[in-house]
């Protein structure tokens, strides 16, 4: 009796073992992915108080949009250097959840991640303060916890699919936005 019980004690430390060892190699239930989409090069230069004054975003929820394939803005004058991502840039007022906390300018690609397709761009919903998906329903919210999902397919899947991130450096009186 006493050799059963040894042999059933070292096949369960091996199961253990062997547990542990496939959790350390996959990857987490609850892990974000906030680069689904494809890489694409993202500067708009704001870099005076007079462009930051007219494209900008000065009060909190307040945001614009960036698409160089629709010229969106239309008055905005887009350069040979001027990229907006992969589905444009959405520009907003919001608390950083990654610094201080401070009310800072925050961006975004206007992509889908679940989607994930260039065309299928959030919509910033003025009334509710965060950005929805018109075709997956999905709701991320870009005020205070950086693009992560809220509701819908991005945040109920195995992976949850958060808005891809660019960053917004202070330039000259104004700010760049860039990847």
């Amino acid at each position: 009796m006493g050799r059963r019980l040894k042999k059933i004690s070292c096949l369960n430390a091996g199961a253990i073992i062997v547990s542990a060892l496939c959790a350390m190699t996959m990857p987490a239930c609850d892990s974000l992915d906030d680069n689904r989409i494809p890489a694409m090069n993202v500067q708009i230069v704001l870099n005076n108080p007079g462009l930051w004054n007219t494209y900008g975003v000065s009060g909190y929820g307040q945001y614009n949009e960036f698409i160089r394939q629709t010229r969106q803005p239309a008055n905005f004058f887009f350069t040979e250097t001027t990229y907006t991502g992969f589905g444009g840039v959405l520009l907003v007022m919001g608390m950083d959840p990654f610094s201080a906390g401070d009310v800072v300018p925050l961006a975004y690609d206007l992509a889908c991640p679940v989607e994930c397709k260039e065309y299928i761009r959030v919509v910033y919903d003025t009334d509710r303060l965060d950005a929805r998906c018109p075709v997956c329903g999905s709701r991320y919210d870009v005020l205070m916890s950086g693009g992560a999902p809220t509701a819908g397919p991005a945040l109920t899947g195995s992976v949850k699919y958060g808005l891809q991130r660019y960053t917004v450096n202070p330039s000259g009186g104004g700010y760049v936005i860039a990847r």
